[in-house]
């Protein structure tokens, strides 16, 4: 799976952006937790390259860039989990999960409508 790596603030607004022609997934991912590392293998293992046509993928190693999963949980009005994923539709999170919830084909479901 080919993620866009999400390290900035700044990098809110492009996704917010983005998301108004194209839904972007935000996984939270803690680098040092086993439930998130199974989170990121459950995504990895189901993506295909083709899914990029649908969603756009971006990862936040949120124990290198604490500020930045604080400010999505602001930013977004969700309550920080770790690992989190996020589904953002016009600037807004339609779609959040945390994990074992964590589950590709359920994500790809919230991308209609």
């Amino acid at each position: 799976m080919n993620w866009n790596q999400l390290n900035t603030i700044d990098q809110l607004k492009t996704i917010d952006d983005l998301s108004n022609t194209k839904p972007v997934l935000i996984l939270k991912h803690s680098t040092t937790c086993s439930i998130s590392a199974t989170a990121l293998n459950r995504l990895e293992r189901n993506w295909k390259e083709e899914d990029r046509i649908f969603v756009e993928p971006y990862y936040l190693d949120l124990l290198s860039h604490r500020n930045v999963s604080n400010e999505i949980a602001s930013h977004y009005n969700v309550q920080h989990q770790s690992p989190q994923v996020l589904l953002i539709k016009e600037g807004k999170c339609v779609y959040s999960e945390t994990h074992m919830g964590i589950n590709l084909a359920e994500i790809m479901s919230h991308l209609v409508g």
